[in-house]
């Protein structure tokens, strides 16, 4: 586990201690919260003799790219359904998917919203064949022992009073809280608009997981930027300073946010002082070919030099 100090000036103004945990660097394929979301489902979908993992997850997905690396290094196979209509050539996300094995189809977004259903996932498993179903993002209550293992991992290493996360499904802060200590705290930073409906999931996800919820977690809402994978250049320049300053590409989905929100919230007197406040850097790296071929072309409205070359 590397933790990395943060050296920021409204940190040290009050004798903050700052650490970005690189959980990024954990496996090459399978960075961070994807690999710990999914290996106890893994254990359950052997446990049930499947063969075949089927998920979930849009063009761009680190879900989906996470899920197909996995196929080919179990020797699973997999099948993603992708919501929007196909569009060729694949773009690199879904291209690097096919490569590793993954069968793709695809669901118009009205179709895509029933995919949690019952009765729409039978008929889904009617076409494709028996597979161990894995919800968009990982989410679920397995996905939880997996994320708590960082909690552990990380109390082996260091004290800390913060634990600041990502939130896109909320999985990976639902797993922390599982894990924390009572005088430890969480921080969510949603990468949604509009993502105050993850309290909910996440209430929900411990209380399938664990039998209670938890009141030691804040979830941000105020730092999403303009949405999931919206074009923004307050994030992208944020992002292109912090790699400057301390070597550490961000992603524009998640960390970005994540790190922009933090350092925020350092500004506002939120961490108490003397406190020790760790952000974890779950990777999303691969989402960079994605962002450049959507964005890249748009040199009206992106600020020179501003696209990371990492």
């Amino acid at each position: 586990m590397i933790l990395q100090p943060l050296h920021e000036p409204e940190a040290a103004r009050r004798n903050i201690r700052l650490l970005l945990l690189r959980d990024d660097l954990a496996h090459p394929e399978l960075p961070g919260n994807k690999w710990r979301k999914l290996k106890y489902n893994l254990t359950e979908a052997r446990r049930l003799g499947h063969d075949t993992l089927l998920t979930f997850g849009g063009a761009f997905s680190n879900h989906i790219a996470a899920v197909a690396a996995v196929g080919r290094l179990t020797g699973l196979r997999t099948i993603g359904i992708i919501r929007g209509e196909e569009t060729l050539p694949l773009n690199p996300t879904l291209a690097r998917a096919v490569a590793n094995g993954m069968t793709l189809r695809y669901l118009d977004r009205e179709s895509y919203r029933h995919k949690q259903e019952p009765e729409f996932l039978a008929e889904l498993l009617r076409e494709t064949g028996p597979a161990y179903v894995v919800p968009e993002g990982g989410s679920n209550a397995l996905a939880l022992p997996g994320c708590a293992e960082l909690v552990s991992e990380l109390a082996a290493e260091t004290n800390f009073n913060y634990l600041c996360v990502a939130c896109g499904t909320g999985g990976t802060l639902a797993g922390l809280l599982t894990g924390l200590a009572p005088n430890q705290y969480a921080v969510g930073v949603a990468a949604l608009k509009n993502g105050g409906f993850l309290r909910t999931d996440v209430d929900a996800l411990t209380q399938a997981a664990s039998g209670r919820t938890f009141s030691t977690y804040d979830l941000r809402t105020e730092y999403h930027l303009g949405g999931y994978a919206r074009f923004s250049p307050e994030l992208l320049r944020f992002i292109q300073e912090f790699q400057a300053r301390y070597g550490v590409l961000l992603d524009p989905v998640y960390t970005g946010k994540l790190l922009f929100g933090v350092l925020d919230l350092l500004r506002q007197d939120y961490f108490s002082a003397g406190s020790t406040v760790v952000a974890v850097h779950t990777g999303g790296l691969q989402g960079w070919a994605g962002f450049r071929q959507r964005f890249g072309h748009r040199s009206v409205w992106w600020p020179e030099g501003i696209l990371p070359s990492g």
